[in-house]
């Protein structure tokens, strides 16, 4: 009986230890890094319409050009396939709509017939959302059910200019905006004191100079019964921040409150290279003080503690530019102003290159010139008409090479559905943005079999900070098997990668990656197995193998 006792009693001391161990045991949290967002960025009227009583506000119903006018889509329906996981599925990490303020009212005759503010970037008022897209109800919603899915929220910011004058649509006052002259685009001040294009209101972001509000804005609010409530949150702001009552810390206010009264997580920048690079440096500031302001109220709603985003669109940037975009006259850094990432305009372009050569020349440049900032790439667009496969005859390809890219991937609403990028009747950029292709998603096999394709290199990259913010070295030329590896504070992850592999069975070297003995998970297939000699078996009828320790 002695006997039994001393071993119950060193059982229990045993358990106990255990116990103390497993409950002292550190679990450190995946982090989630905007290096590696899987971003999916969508038109908010091509998308999904979930609300159809919205669909013709401010009667804006002249006959528009073939895919000029408002279709339908809204945040209602953004949420409905937020509800129904198709994001959590393709392992997208933000979600980017296109801006949802107020847009003109009226739209303008190009020749082709009319043209409405349906993309989103001909303001009318940024302090509202407009009705065709939704309520702020519905952002609120939308916001709440993406972070309860680990889903971030990037917006679109315009400041750089207003929507175009209509006869519904008062001119900003002088003193807001400049009509005249058109940009040259010459020199750098070709760029920024000047219109983009005729009938575009350039907002003067140079000026400190102190301006009352539009007299059409006020008789709008009041209309409203707003213009109390408005006045008194923008006298707060300007004492509070110290600014001028100039027009660009208006704007900046007017989007900050997105922040402040909704938790939004990113800002994507529109015309960038527009406007003096000082004017981001600002509007990061308010953005950051607006970001604070949220999480001190909303404790209990806080993600991480990462700073707000910015990533900004300096049209031509590309990654082998680096630190600097280049205007002929003068060299800006814009990553000093403002900006952790820059949209990659060449991405689409460099995906034409073999894998290795892309991913090694992105590696090197985001961990050596660009360390602790990122780009963000793309293969198609909403307004870039040379698209890597304009067709949709690489759609694979071009998920793998977007998808396992180093830096952050966008992934523009249908190219993991193939939606077509050249549509019958449009004209221009209105090819690009035609409604998503539901039915073909929903009908057509070889489509179903690309969406699994996205789904799984998406959520790969999403359980893996180290695809797109690690660091890339390749294993193996022949087959080709190349690892990542990611670290940062008490959190590291690894990873290999084997692409173009024989169908059937192959043999992976994961070199020092994972020890002998380690079982590993084939995340593309589902399928497991251990690491022999510092090598990996997998049987499947994939040519890609996607390995994570299990």
């Amino acid at each position: 009986m002695k006997n039994i006792s001393q071993i119950l009693s060193i059982l229990i001391l045993l358990t106990t230890f255990s116990f103390a161990q497993e409950k002292d045991k550190i679990v450190v949290k995946k982090p989630f890094v905007w290096a590696n967002a899987n971003v999916y960025f969508l038109l908010t009227d091509r998308f999904q319409n979930g609300d159809k009583t919205n669909d013709h506000t401010f009667n804006r119903n002249k006959p528009a050009g073939k895919l000029r006018g408002f279709e339908g889509g809204d945040i209602r329906g953004v949420i409905q396939k937020l509800d129904e996981n198709y994001f959590t599925n393709l392992g997208i990490t933000v979600i980017w709509l296109t801006p949802i303020v107020e847009q003109i009212h009226d739209g303008v005759d190009e020749g082709t017939g009319m043209t409405y503010g349906f993309h989103g970037y001909w303001t009318r008022d940024w302090s509202a959302i407009d009705p065709s897209f939704g309520t702020k109800n519905d952002l609120a919603e939308l916001v709440t059910k993406a972070h309860a899915k680990g889903i971030r929220i990037m917006l679109d910011a315009v400041i750089n200019h207003t929507g175009p004058v209509t006869t519904e649509d008062s001119v900003y006052s002088n003193d807001w905006v400049r009509t005249i002259p058109k940009c040259t685009y010459k020199s750098y001040d070709t760029y920024i004191n000047c219109t983009l294009v005729e009938n575009l209101p350039d907002v003067k972001t140079e000026s400190n100079a102190n301006v009352d509000l539009p007299p059409f804005l006020i008789e709008k609010w009041k209309k409203e019964g707003r213009y109390e409530q408005e006045v008194a949150t923008l006298n707060t702001f300007f004492k509070k921040t110290g600014f001028p009552r100039a027009p660009k810390y208006y704007i900046m206010k007017w989007l900050s409150d997105y922040i402040s009264d909704y938790g939004i997580d990113g800002y994507r920048i529109d015309t960038a290279k527009h406007i003096t690079e000082d004017v981001w440096k600002d509007f990061k500031k308010v953005c950051d003080m607006a970001f604070k302001e949220y999480k001190e109220k909303n404790p209990a709603k806080v993600l991480d503690s990462n700073a707000f985003f910015m990533v900004g669109e300096v049209y031509g940037y590309t990654i082998g530019n680096k630190l600097y975009y280049d205007f002929g006259d003068k060299k800006v850094n814009y990553f000093d102003n403002g900006f952790t990432g820059l949209i990659n305009f060449d991405f689409r372009n460099e995906a034409k290159m073999n894998y290795e050569p892309l991913f090694s020349k992105y590696s090197d440049i985001l961990h050596q010139d660009l360390k602790g900032k990122t780009v963000m790439n793309y293969i198609s667009s909403h307004d870039d008409s040379y698209p890597f496969d304009k067709k949709r005859e690489k759609t694979f390809e071009a998920g793998t090479k977007l998808l396992l890219a180093p830096g952050i991937s966008q992934v523009y609403y249908g190219d993991e559905s193939a939606r077509p990028l050249e549509i019958d009747g449009a004209i221009g950029d209105a090819n690009l943005r035609s409604n998503m292709n539901w039915e073909a998603l929903q009908n057509n096999l070889e489509i179903q079999k690309l969406q699994l394709h996205y789904q799984k290199l998406g959520v790969f990259r999403k359980n893996h900070p180290s695809i797109g913010a690690g660091v890339h070295n390749q294993l193996s030329s022949l087959p080709y098997v190349f690892s990542r590896t990611y670290t940062a504070a008490n959190f590291s992850d690894k990873v290999v990668v084997g692409l173009d592999m024989p169908i059937g069975k192959k043999e992976i070297s994961v070199d020092n990656i994972f020890k002998n003995g380690t079982q590993v998970k084939d995340s593309y297939s589902g399928k497991n197995a251990f690491v022999v000699k510092g090598k990996v078996t997998i049987n499947s009828e994939f040519g890609i193998v996607l390995l994570e320790k299990k």
